[in-house]
């Protein structure tokens, strides 16, 4: 097969695909007067599906969700940050059910096709006045121009400072079909659901279980290989939904245009997790673990994750420290099959380990590339055919700072 194509769309937003709409306002969670609630709506009953969270403690809104998801349709999501609405008890639930019922009424459709997600401090019960209030505004805020999509992704952000944002075009049975994202994360990232929320819309016809299994492998080589600190969290939620507006026949794993559709899917959830883990909470610079030569993917998925989740990995590339040894003690802990004997290690186009032997390097030349915005760690076990890639951040002063007083 040739080479796969799709197009990166500049400007596009959550409502670039057609059916979608979307707005976001300031209903007074938050402190300050950024936006805290937010919806989409689809003009039609979209085909949904979703991942979770695998902490066992799960916030309300994602019960609520699955229940929602049961017939695997959905039409509006309802969003609210600055209050995760977990470990709320019986009223949380209560809560998040009023949540749903509220935008369905708001927004015109069943109240069984509405998903609902929280994020922000846990433990605390919402101030149901002002999410009422802000939910009954909704409808006038809610639409399908460029402002809506930005207003709405503002309002899923907690201590993020830039939104995050992706679209792509990619042409399925000769129409053009729309892939667009929206998604927050900045703190208590790590992989396995890493702590964020996304949400997905495309105009594309696509079965229900084709998508759903889509975005399950998407998400695990995107968003479950991510983190900024280690914790993951009880509000992780990533929601896809296909309005089928664009007039392809529907897609399936046997579609001749699978493969084209399923790389530009993967590419904007991959380009949502590199987004949540370049604005990690403090951080300065983005970090790439690519991990080659383990004896399977899983192995190198393992790998690449353990070293971009090292403490002192990450402090080291901070400081534009060219610690090799920090790397390499990380691959050997990560559990997985190493030779000891036949690991590289190249930190961008440096060489600083081959075969496991120190090589010498310009540590000037080294220190200029690691006080770039972007750090790439190359680690090549000689072991096996897997490959994997994670991606990260370095681990700052203004971590601490920020998780030090992250409730006042």
């Amino acid at each position: 097969m040739g080479k796969v194509e799709f197009t990166v769309v500049n400007g596009g937003n959550i409502v670039t695909p057609r059916g979608f709409t979307a707005g976001g306002l300031h209903c007074g969670l938050k402190n300050t007067d950024r936006n805290d609630i937010g919806a989409i709506r689809c003009e039609v009953e979209a085909t949904a599906a979703a991942v979770y969270t695998t902490n066992v403690f799960q916030a309300a809104p994602l019960k609520v969700t699955r229940e929602s998801l049961a017939g695997g349709r959905l039409q509006a999501v309802i969003v609210n940050s600055g209050n995760a609405n977990a470990c709320t008890g019986q009223q949380g639930e209560q809560d998040a059910y009023a949540m749903r019922a509220a935008a369905a009424r708001e927004l015109g459709v069943a109240e069984s096709h509405v998903a609902v997600a929280s994020t922000g401090v846990i433990g605390e019960h919402l101030k149901m006045d002002r999410v009422l209030g802000g939910i009954s505004s909704l409808p006038d805020r809610v639409n399908g121009d460029s402002d809506g999509a930005e207003q709405f992704s503002q309002a899923i952000l907690t201590t993020d400072l830039v939104k995050k944002e992706a679209c792509v075009a990619v042409e399925v049975d000769g129409v053009t079909v729309h892939i667009a994202g929206a998604a927050k994360g900045s703190g208590m990232i790590h992989p396995n659901m890493a702590t964020m929320l996304a949400f997905m819309t495309c105009d594309a016809a696509i079965g229900q279980a084709a998508l759903h299994q889509l975005l399950k492998q998407a998400t695990d080589t995107s968003f479950n290989m991510i983190t900024v600190d280690g914790d993951t969290s009880t509000n992780d939620m990533l929601i896809a939904m296909a309005s089928g507006l664009a007039g392809n026949r529907e897609l399936d794993a046997g579609h001749p245009d699978w493969e084209a559709f399923a790389e530009a899917f993967t590419y904007i959830c991959r380009e949502l997790a590199k987004a949540i883990a370049r604005d990690g909470e403090g951080a300065t610079k983005l970090v790439e673990v690519s991990v080659s030569g383990a004896v399977s993917d899983a192995s190198a998925q393992a790998i690449a994750k353990t070293v971009i989740g090292s403490s002192l990995v990450k402090s080291a590339v901070f400081g534009a420290d060219a610690n090799w040894g920090r790397i390499i003690a990380a691959v050997g802990r990560a559990g997985e099959p190493v030779n000891p004997d036949t690991v590289d290690i190249r930190l961008g186009d440096i060489i600083v380990l081959s075969q496991s032997s120190p090589v010498a390097f310009d540590e000037a030349e080294a220190l200029s590339y690691l006080r770039g915005d972007t750090v790439r760690i190359i680690v090549d076990l000689h072991h096996g055919n897997g490959t994997a890639t994670a991606w990260g951040c370095d681990l700052t002063y203004d971590y601490v700072r920020i998780n030090a007083a992250y409730r006042t």
